[in-house]
């Protein structure tokens, strides 16, 4: 399991009313995606859009992937790299900035930079949420901060967060990747991973925003992290205890052939990251994807790993999945940036709407890792209650129950589980709950992760297009 600390998580709780009394723009059309009007953002880009859906899109994706997306954001000392995929890279320093690792990862302090600033980003529905993800290659002696602002519906803005200091190795060259805690101003709280208004009734919202990327490396190398995406979700997902049961569609009858690892073959190895493998149904999903896609690390990427422990890559994507400082594994933008470290692969954070948007995806190809938390009586054939728990979604039952690679099985045999489609989609789509003591908690609100090649088949990005993914 993981992300269990109810201060480590907030939940989204705007209503769409608050939204609307707010001065919130049109939501996003159900029937496909569009962007705002008036957006400063770079073309094409939009949220996913409900398929099927009664009710109108809340969460919307914005990504910067091509040479022209990042051509729309201001460089200082930046320059984009396009010549195998298009990213920025640092061209010249613009001087030097201080940064002393709270995890004691680098004895380095002081490190050159150079900057990229992403353009205003207006929101057609005002957000009660952000949730910043990147994909990037950092070699030795260098790392990415990653930095968010948010504008209030009223004009006024938030500091600049910062939302993962992040490097793809962890040795001495380098600080510990980790979160920031204790973040925000009077209206706005940073938990982990996630920008979140503190009082969505009485507002503000959040009406636009900017992302910011850092890159940095060792004074006097000519290292260079390059940044090949980098993507904010926003959402203002309606509070809700249980959301409208939808039907069977498209991909009933598919399954995908995906790997079942379990975290439990590892209760006990390195409880230096987040206890063993107990808690790491993060990186164990992430594991399954990624060899999906037929990637994997390498015999020296295991090396480390004691030589008669089975799956050693799963020990291996807790390891570099770590947060030093939420002290877990379960650090979204975390497993999705793990996940791009592979060859011509990238990872993506976001809402999705409903289980048709899974659907479409599964039909596709494409397995996604998904967020929910339950008590058992409320998953039957789970066997557990969770505060927090990832799991692996591969396919559809010809009746359109969910297919999951759960994680949470006592050995890689007992992976794979069948969930009855109501129950499954209610504890993933929610954002209220009652939890074992009766008291009220958080759901995740449909969250999820998407891995996947740099460069989909043809299927595949049209199915990526229709929910607004690309």
């Amino acid at each position: 399991m993981s992300r269990t600390s109810a201060t480590r998580r907030t939940v989204l709780t705007a209503a769409l009313a608050a939204a609307a009394g707010l001065g919130a723009a049109s939501a996003a059309s159900a029937s496909g995606a569009r962007l705002p009007a008036g957006a400063r953002t770079p073309a094409g880009l939009a949220g996913p859009a409900a398929r099927n859906a009664a009710e109108e899109s809340t969460v919307s994706y914005h990504a910067w992937t091509t040479a022209a997306d990042w051509a729309t954001g201001t460089g200082e000392g930046t320059r984009v790299d396009a010549v195998k995929r298009a990213g920025i890279v640092i061209d010249s320093a613009q001087g030097t900035v201080e940064y002393e690792d709270p995890h004691g990862g680098t004895e380095t302090t002081s490190w050159e930079y150079a900057r990229w600033t992403g353009p205003v980003t207006e929101l057609d529905t005002p957000a009660t949420e952000l949730i910043a993800s990147w994909n990037a290659r950092t070699p030795e002696g260098s790392w990415v901060r990653t930095e968010v602002q948010g504008t209030y519906t009223d004009g006024e803005t938030t500091p600049w967060y910062t939302l993962g200091v992040w490097a793809s190795g962890d040795g001495s060259d380098v600080p510990r990747r980790t979160s920031v805690d204790d973040q925000g101003d009077d209206r706005t709280s940073v938990w982990t991973d996630t920008v979140s208004v503190d009082d969505t009734e009485a507002g503000p919202l959040l009406a636009a925003f900017q992302l910011r990327l850092t890159l940095l490396r060792t004074p006097g190398s000519d290292a260079t992290p390059t940044v090949w995406r980098g993507g904010v979700m926003a959402s203002a997902v309606p509070e809700r205890f249980e959301v409208p049961a939808s039907e069977p569609g498209e991909a009933s009858g598919v399954e995908l052939d995906v790997p079942t690892y379990s975290q439990n073959v590892h209760v006990g190895r390195y409880p230096e990251y987040d206890n063993g493998g107990e808690a790491w149904c993060s990186p164990t999903s992430s594991q399954m994807i990624i060899e999906y896609w037929g990637r994997g690390p390498s015999e020296e990427d295991l090396a480390w790993v004691e030589p008669e422990y089975d799956d050693p890559q799963v020990c291996h994507a807790a390891r570099q999945t770590f947060d030093y400082q939420y002290q877990g594994c379960g650090n979204w933008p975390f497993n999705a940036a793990y996940a791009a470290t592979y060859r011509d692969m990238q990872g993506i954070v976001l809402r999705l709407d409903s289980l048709a948007d899974v659907e479409h995806l599964i039909r596709a190809g494409i397995p996604l890792i998904t967020s929910q938390s339950f008590l058992a009586e409320e998953l039957d054939g789970a066997g557990y209650g969770t505060a927090g728990h990832l799991m692996t979604v591969v396919g559809f039952t010809e009746d359109g129950d969910v297919i999951a690679n759960d994680p949470a099985g006592s050995d890689n045999s007992d992976v794979r589980h069948v969930y009855k489609r109501r129950q499954w989609e209610n504890i993933w789509l929610r954002t209220k709950r009652y939890n074992a003591e009766g008291k009220e908690a958080s759901g995740s609100g449909g969250v999820c992760y998407i891995y996947l090649p740099a460069k989909p088949s043809a299927v595949q990005r049209r199915a990526l297009k229709d929910l607004g993914i690309r």
